[in-house]
């Protein structure tokens, strides 16, 4: 347990303490809500929750059993440790004691959410209860009894999609007897991973239905403002929402922390450093500790930092931390878990791989080092600290760039927000193509069902598809291909390929794996690669195979890449006017070429050199937003001695900083390119924010929805910086592939302010 205005008070006594406490906001306790059953729980289930300890439902639990009793789909949207599981247990297992043919099937986001799952299954121990995990990890000898048996199966998008619904035929007594299907977590199912799964699910009601099955849906999430738009974008069904929870609370203190500004370095302390005082600081108090990051990479500088510093001062503790993210194998992950569970480790550091529901224990304080990206996200990490009723902390830790320092200048903005909008496009034309190549495998493709579960943009698809020679045309669409389709589709990325990275020391031991869209960025020749803690150095990237060689290293430096980015217009397909200023919305062509790399110094970050490679051009098909001044304005910001070039630069860094805060994305799903004169729009100078993946996922969408909105946040964001001539708080980009050059603070705001002063936006 933590007494959070203890920890704080002696934080603030410190040496290195500089007013980074910029707001700190109580979240009061909240009472129970309870609810009751009509008729009430009898049954083998109705023992199992007295044995252990529920003894009232909560009022939204009450609700969603009712619910579900009357045969509605449902979508369950309370806080996190709310007991929402019991909102999808107990009507399902209420459901197989009456009927032992019923079937039902849970689908998680991962992995280890489904067998933290599948153990809290077990302790009803019900005499009726069949359950089972079927997914990558289970034993091949052990799934035809599965098949047989399990009456509920707990399992991931991946393994739905390749491992159980190409082979249907061999589940038809599960799928013919399916009454429900529950999906966790259905705010991770957004993008790219999102769109896959939107088509996956109507792939399985179209197998459903193939043997006579129409399940119910039972979804849940903590976090999400559209969640019955979401379900309904993910499955093609109407949900009842629930979303008034009964649940207690402890009370939850939630600070707002901004490293200081050191002028010499005309910017800000690393987040990092602040993260690993905080983090020992709370470590060597004893008290459970996890800290999110937005990389793999922060979580093992983070990680290695910290045993540093506990090191330094002969910490008993420093065995009791440990990272934990994707990119680890199966059995280190679980090994992990089980260590938080039982309180082996005191702290954790963790991409959001742990910011779903397993269950690790009782945890009591958060450090978030950024902005997680979304307000739905930070409320979701938050969350991971103080279930039950006891006082928890929450520490953000700002980021030296646009939208995090526009919290901590806006803590009101942040804690009067609503959750964002999950944006799903399942018909994006590259992902949609291959589920319709899985769908006609799995049955053939009946027209009736074609727009009714894929949507009116399949018959264009579906006929590029028959001249390719994958599908042909009897009365319905066959498959033509060879082998299943769905081995070679990869639902977590728009890309389809991941790279192994390989330990040549090791005799060839996988480390572990990086997609191939982020490839030449994260593992290109030179690049260092953190694993538990360790330093390697990649020597060999063979672009052929996908497997990046690495050597284990000690280094004082990291790497970041740098590259050149090419946009060219194919068609655009809506307009809107911002004060003489054009928007547009449409479809672009992006050619990204990964150039060279710097190698920077830890710690301190300072250059130490550019580094130049030869890695080829990559091209993509996505959607993008682009705002065309006219003549007029740029002609007046040059006469006034501003940099055209640097104006637009700066304000297209900004925007995409701030985005975010509009759509449910992360700032590295979304790029930019500014041209002082592009081609394609006669000449004038434009500012183009696009998609990060091929065929667009609805973020530009979004974006051109809220443009003006978007560019009022980024002019507030810049004039608000300290700064004199820009810096990572409001115009510089982490990712800028030209080192931030050129920028010009003064003239992006001189344009901002002649386009949002004025602005009266008219679409067409």
């Amino acid at each position: 347990m933590v007494d959070a205005f203890r920890f704080l008070e002696s934080v603030k006594g410190s040496k290195n303490y500089r007013g980074q406490i910029v707001h700190v906001e109580r979240i009061p306790r909240r009472e129970a809500v309870y609810g009751d059953l009509d008729p009430p729980l009898s049954g083998e289930i109705a023992e199992a929750l007295h044995r252990i300890g529920i003894t009232r439902l909560y009022s939204h639990q009450a609700e969603s059993i009712e619910a579900v009793r009357r045969g509605d789909s449902i979508a369950v949207v309370t806080s996190t440790a709310s007991g929402k599981t019991l909102c999808y247990n107990v009507p399902v297992l209420e459901a197989l004691e009456k009927d032992a043919r019923a079937r039902a099937l849970y689908i998680y986001p991962t992995k280890a959410l489904a067998q933290d799952q599948l153990g809290k299954l077990r302790q009803f121990r019900l005499s009726y209860l069949e359950p089972a995990a079927y997914d990558g990890d289970t034993p091949r000898q052990e799934r035809p009894f599965i098949k047989r048996s399990a009456n509920v199966i707990l399992t991931n998008p991946d393994m739905l999609h390749v491992g159980i619904l190409p082979y249907h035929t061999t589940w038809s007594t599960f799928f013919r007897n399916l009454k429900y299907v529950v999906i966790d977590e259905i705010h991770s199912y957004r993008g790219v991973f999102g769109a896959h799964v939107a088509n996956i699910l109507r792939r399985l009601r179209r197998v459903a239905e193939h043997y006579g099955s129409h399940p119910q849906f039972i979804c849940a999430s903590a976090t999400v403002r559209n969640p019955g738009e979401l379900v309904k974008d993910l499955t093609g069904i109407d949900a009842r929402v629930i979303d008034k929870d009964g649940s207690p609370a402890g009370e939850k203190i939630f600070v707002f922390w901004n490293p200081p500004f050191l002028a010499a370095r005309g910017g800000r302390r690393s987040a990092n450093s602040e993260a690993v005082d905080l983090f020992t600081k709370l470590v060597e108090s004893h008290v459970r500790t996890i800290v999110f990051t937005k990389a793999r990479k922060t979580a093992e500088l983070i990680l290695r930092y910290s045993r540093q510093k506990l090191n330094e001062v002969h910490s008993p503790e420093v065995d009791r931390i440990m990272s934990y993210r994707a990119g680890y194998k199966p059995t280190e992950r679980r090994e992990i878990e089980r260590r938080l569970f039982t309180g082996e480790l005191l702290g954790v550091t963790s991409t959001t791989a742990l910011e779903v529901g397993v269950d690790i224990g009782g945890l009591d304080a958060v450090i978030m080092t950024g902005y997680p990206g979304t307000v739905a996200g930070t409320w979701q990490q938050a969350g991971r600290a103080g279930r039950g009723t006891d006082q928890s902390l929450a520490i953000l830790i700002a980021l030296d760039n646009p939208i995090d320092q526009y919290l901590m200048r806006n803590p009101g903005y942040f804690f009067s927000s609503e959750h964002e909008r999950a944006i799903v496009n399942a018909e994006n034309p590259y992902i949609l193509a291959d589920h319709l190549l899985c769908a006609a495998y799995e049955t053939p493709l009946d027209n009736s069902e074609i727009e009714r579960l894929f949507g009116e943009s399949a018959w264009e698809l579906l006929s590029v598809l028959e001249n390719a020679g994958w599908l042909s045309y009897r009365r319905k669409w066959f498959w033509a291909g060879g082998d299943y389709p769905a081995k070679n589709v990869n639902i977590r990325s728009a890309s389809g390929e991941s790279y192994a990275i390989v330990s040549v020391e090791g005799g060839g031991k996988l480390l572990g794996t990086v997609d191939s869209s982020t490839a030449f960025d994260t593992v290109h020749p030179g690049a260092i690669y953190l694993h538990g803690g360790d330093s390697y150095v990649v020597t060999r990237l063979d672009i052929e195979q996908r497997v990046a060689y690495v050597e284990r290293t000690e280094v004082d430096y990291y790497t970041t890449p740098g590259n050149r980015t090419d946009i060219e217009v194919e068609q655009a397909l809506k307009y809107a006017d911002l004060n003489g200023a054009q928007l547009a919305f449409g479809e672009v062509t992006v050619a990204n070429q990964v150039t060279h790399y710097w190698r920077k110094q830890l710690f301190t970050e300072r250059v130490i050199d550019k580094v130049p490679l030869n890695l080829p051009e990559v091209k993509m098909g996505t959607q993008a937003v682009w705002l065309v001044l006219p003549d007029e304005l740029t002609s007046r910001l040059v006469q006034c001695g501003y940099d055209l070039a640097g104006s637009i630069h700066a304000i297209e860094h900004a925007s995409i900083g701030i985005l975010p805060l509009f759509a449910l994305c992360d700032r590295n799903d979304i790029g930019g390119v500014s041209h002082p004169g592009h081609p394609d729009v006669d000449g004038k100078a434009v500012v183009f924010i696009y998609d990060g993946y091929a065929g667009g996922v609805g973020l530009a969408r979004a974006a051109f929805d809220r443009f003006e909105e978007l560019l009022t946040a980024t002019l507030e964001t810049i004039k608000g910086c300290q700064c004199e001539d820009g810096c990572p708080s409001c115009i510089q980009s982490p990712k800028c592939g030209n080192n931030n050059e050129p920028l010009d603070k003064a003239g992006a705001t001189f344009i901002l302010r002649e386009i949002c002063n004025t602005a009266s936006k008219v679409r067409t």
